[in-house]
């Protein structure tokens, strides 16, 4: 039977009269402790709150309290329904639905003994809930970042060691919520540290739907996904190229700033592929290395087969900056025989390249950056129907630019470049360039105008050994405008204000015709005609080609733009080039345009919200004089909600592609989602790359299985099989699906709502 309120009242008064005395010699001077000591902690000094139906003792000693016990201290509460505190050992032991209350966490159970002080003790026959602790960098200044769920769990025996530190015998641990117990450790000895952010399991075992699918001696986790040494989750998977596949990852967490990963992968149709990486990170310099060895491949011959690059940045005195980017493979068709990504199988080219920078200022108000570089290529040939020429080799290549606002009342700019070109079967030389230029901006608040000159400079040595083309120099002068207005008006759409915007824009170059048939071409092509190079002043990449032109390009712009937010609902634009002048500079193998013709291929595209969760992406490319369409893509999203979306698009360019892609990741019940892409060549009746799979959201755990085929080469296919179960909190068994979802499927989101990235391989899950 409970006494009344008022005698409740009596007894947490009774307790706390020594804490009056306590407070007044609090208005007295504290004295300040003695060389050397520590003063007690806060929590340590802070008062003691005890109520109860009944109680009984001496309060500067030991109390006894009964029915509905409630003893708080600072961030500590204790409930019991019978409770002895030990003032002296600052000790408590309760019986009787135990609970203990402490920075977020709640252990119940039959029976504890703790220290308050010390924070040590035990629980018998717990039940255990760990909030997460705030992770040690926060995404958002102010914001903390949490893990996503709580912990919870059961054993014969609990252990307080110390702040935030337990032990639990014949343990079981999980993050699922309370009454559902799909997946959960099952453990001889649980150790949690969450000063360190760690759970290190022994003779653990983890219990899936009932049945036990994984066990070890010793498992370690991370309890907020953070960095810590020890084997990673094996992942295991399959493709049609090398079998079934095991990788077992170590991750050793060196130091704060370095750490390394050593993935042995067991490939049954070829043998053992070791993976090493090596990252570092300071003040100075920043990098990583990586080395993959498989020795013995027995679909090669038993060749050994390797990869390796280095990518290392480095300051350097004096605002210099230093870069190496090397990458080696040992054969052409290294990635496509070995690797299960589409953006891995698709190189071709692997560049070992080092440079050496630097950016400073020089006058009032300008600005250069100094470049050296040395750049060498590995060319693959994985398909050999469809044969790749290498590049020329840059050894070494010297590139300056400038600029700066204030010259003449005009804007300077400076282009220069030397370049010792260097191939194997192709003309070699040097090539030097210098490309001074003043523009003088004029701009009102609705209309702008531009006009530009400039000089255009190239010599080049060349060679003899490797051509009978002369040395030469080329000089041309190179004048452009360009002037456009702003106008804009306010509508309504929907209720919805929105400003129109109007861009008309008009663009006229002239650059005098040099004859440059006997010059060699080292890096020049025909650049892609597109809403942003039918600006351009010259209609070929690189230098070695600079197009004779009197021309001006016409174009317009009109876009919707959210008058409140300022976000851009819609883009329209128009544009096309007029030619006054016939083409007669081209580069090796490509026709001049037509003499007939006058103007360019029109260009149109459209892109932004067209309809309520549905945006857009639509170009065309017409050619007027032949009434033809050269190129068109269009694409549109619907994506209702996070996790629910669906890609359409379709690619043609005449002659050469006509691509459907259709992509979707869309729920079919509250836990079921279905996964697909399928990318269609029509020109070739041949399906380019295909996905499919299904993500099941168990609320505490999700499961992937995936499978997925894309062309390696013209008559080449690779096929894998991904399973992965993700433990939320833990880790993930299998083999990860999740960088091939989120290139495959544009808009994907995990079933946990965090956007897909690259699995974390930093953490260890066992």
């Amino acid at each position: 039977m409970h006494k009344p309120p008022i005698t409740r009242i009596c007894c947490a008064i009774w307790c706390a009269l020594p804490l009056l005395a306590a407070a007044q010699e609090g208005l007295k001077p504290r004295p300040q402790p003695a060389p050397g000591l520590t003063p007690p902690s806060p929590a340590a000094a802070a008062p003691v709150f005890l109520e109860a139906d009944r109680v009984r003792g001496h309060s500067e000693k030991e109390t006894e309290a009964e029915g509905a016990v409630r003893l708080r201290r600072g961030g500590q509460s204790v409930f019991a329904d019978w409770l002895r505190y030990d003032r002296q050992q600052d000790e408590v032991n309760a019986a009787g639905n135990v609970r203990i209350e402490q920075r977020g966490d709640i252990v119940e159970g039959e029976r504890l003994r703790y220290n308050l002080d010390t924070d040590r003790g035990f629980m018998e026959k717990p039940r255990y809930t760990l909030t997460p602790v705030p992770a040690t960098a926060a995404p958002t200044p102010g914001k903390p970042r949490f893990t996503d769920v709580d912990a919870r769990g059961r054993a014969e025996r609990l252990l307080f060691e110390g702040t935030r530190q337990y032990r639990a015998e014949k343990a079981e641990y999980t993050t699922c919520e309370p009454g559902n117990d799909d997946w959960f450790i099952r453990s001889a000895d649980l150790h949690i540290d969450k000063n360190r952010d760690v759970g290190v399991a022994r003779d653990a075992s983890i219990v899936f739907l009932g049945q036990t699918i994984f066990y070890s001696p010793y498992l370690s986790f991370s309890l907020h996904q953070q960095r810590k040494s020890g084997f990673l989750t094996p992942h295991y998977g399959s493709s049609s190229k090398s079998g079934t596949e095991i990788t077992v990852p170590y991750y050793w967490n060196i130091a704060p700033n370095r750490d390394a990963t050593i993935s042995p992968r067991l490939l049954t149709k070829r043998g053992v592929l070791v993976n090493n990486e090596f990252r570092y990170l300071e003040p100075a310099y920043s990098g990583e290395a990586r080395l993959e060895v498989l020795p013995n491949d027995r679909q090669k011959d038993d060749a050994t087969r390797y990869a390796m690059s280095l990518q290392h940045r480095q300051t350097l005195p004096y605002d210099w900056l230093g870069a190496l980017n090397l990458q080696k493979v040992s054969d052409g068709t290294y990635f496509t025989d070995l690797s299960t990504q589409i953006n891995l199988t698709s190189q071709a080219l692997l560049p070992r390249e080092g440079t050496l920078a630097r950016v400073g200022t020089w006058g009032r108000g300008g600005v250069y950056g100094f470049a050296a570089q040395v750049q060498r290529w590995q060319t693959l040939q994985p398909d050999l129907l469809a044969p790749i020429t290498p590049p020329y080799n840059r050894q070494p290549q010297l590139t300056l630019t400038a600029h700066n606002q204030d010259v003449f009342h005009s804007d300077f700019d400076l282009l220069g470049s030397l370049i010792e070109f260097d191939h194997p079967t192709l003309v070699n030389g040097r090539r030097f360039v210098a490309y001074p230029s003043l523009s003088m901006p004029l701009q009102t608040a609705f209309a702008h105008f531009t006009p530009k000159i400039g000089a255009h400079f190239t010599h080049y040595v060349l060679d003899k050994s490797t051509t009978t083309l002369p040395d030469s120099t080329r000089a041309l002068p190179i004048f452009s405008a360009e002037t456009g207005l702003a106008l804009e008006r306010g509508t309504d759409f929907t209720g919805e204000r929105l400003i129109q915007t109007l861009e008309p824009k008009l663009y006229y170059v002239y650059v005098p015709f040099r004859d440059q048939s006997r010059i060699p071409n080292f890096d020049s092509g025909v650049q892609d005609v597109n809403l942003a190079t039918i600006f351009a002043e010259n209609q070929f990449s690189g230098h070695d080609r600079i197009n004779d032109a009197n021309q001006v390009t016409l174009g317009v712009t009109s876009r919707l733009i959210n008058a409140d937010t300022g976000s851009e609902r819609l883009r329209v634009a128009v544009a096309q080039r007029y030619y006054f002048q016939s083409q007669r500079v081209t580069v090796p193998g490509v026709p001049p345009r037509s003499s007939q013709s006058s103007t360019s291929d029109m260009l149109a595209a459209l892109s932004g919200t067209v309809a309520p969760h549905w945006t857009a992406e639509v170009g065309w490319q017409y050619n007027t004089d032949l009434s033809q369409t050269q190129k068109f893509n269009a694409a549109a999203r619907y994506q209702p909600q996070a996790g629910k979306v669906l890609n359409l698009a379709y690619r043609n360019t005449i002659n050469s592609v006509r691509q459907t892609d259709i992509s979707t990741q869309w729920p079919l019940t509250s836990q079921w989602t279905a996964l697909a892409r399928w990318n269609f060549s029509l020109l070739d009746d041949r399906t380019l790359e295909a996905l499919a799979g299904f993500e099941y959201n168990g609320g505490c755990w999700v499961f992937r299985v995936v499978g997925h085929r894309f062309a390696t080469a013209t008559q080449q296919a690779s096929t894998s099989i991904f399973l992965q179960l993700e433990l939320n909190g833990v880790s993930r068994i299998g083999s990860n699906p999740l960088d091939v979802l989120r290139r495959s499927i544009g808009g994907y989101v995990r079933q946990d709502g965090q956007p897909a990235r690259p699995e974390d391989r930093r953490v260890p899950g066992s």
